[in-house]
């Protein structure tokens, strides 16, 4: 069973406030070894003991991060969500997103997505929310602001992760609170980035 394989061996540690979707065994399992056996990844650090975050992943260059994303979300049966817009949320497609973690967003809604994902955080017991700063899978100057916004009006901190392709390994990093400087908070977190490289990019 994947919890209990050793941690420190790339499988990074589940802490007890970690959101679940208690995934059946089986499909954890074959997700796990298609990351781990068929994709060669691992997890560097552990994942903090706390109910409601935002993460970040970076750098975003490929649509390989999806897939490997969702192998590890399911191998490890992590409750993590992820927003899609409404539309999507119909027939086998919408089950699909809600199964594996999909939140529905209204676009046009008043107050933007960033207030309907700061609610959907403070209305929950356990809930963490993922989305990659940078928008894009191009490389960018300027990362959006949208996970800083929701981590401020949802009161949670921010997780950073990063794909590391030349090594193969997924980077938990540091959890930090988000302060009332934008520009500051922003700095120090692509700082972390820096030497962190994508499969087709880095980050700026």
């Amino acid at each position: 069973m994947i919890d209990e394989r050793p941690v420190g061996q790339g499988v990074p540690a589940i802490a007890s406030h970690t959101p679940r979707t208690h995934v059946p065994r089986p499909l954890r399992v074959l997700f796990w070894w298609l990351f781990h056996r068929v994709g060669r990844w691992r997890f560097e650090g552990d994942f903090p003991d706390v109910p409601r975050l935002v993460i970040v992943v970076a750098p975003h260059s490929s649509g390989w991060d999806a897939v490997w994303g969702l192998a590890a979300k399911i191998g490890l049966d992590l409750g993590i969500v992820f927003m899609a817009k409404q539309e999507l949320f119909v027939g086998p497609l919408g089950w699909m997103l809600r199964r594996f973690g999909g939140l529905a967003v209204n676009r046009s809604a008043p107050g933007g997505i960033a207030e309907q994902v700061a609610r959907e955080i403070r209305a929950s017991d356990r809930m963490w929310f993922l989305l990659a700063p940078e928008g894009t899978r191009r490389r960018v100057e300027q990362w959006k602001s949208g996970f800083w916004k929701i981590a401020r009006a949802a009161g949670a901190p921010v997780l950073c992760i990063a794909f590391d392709y030349p090594t193969k390994t997924i980077h938990i990093g540091p959890l930090l609170e988000m302060g009332p400087d934008l520009d500051a908070d922003m700095a120090r977190i692509r700082a972390w980035y820096v030497p962190f490289v994508g499969k087709n990019r880095g980050t700026v």
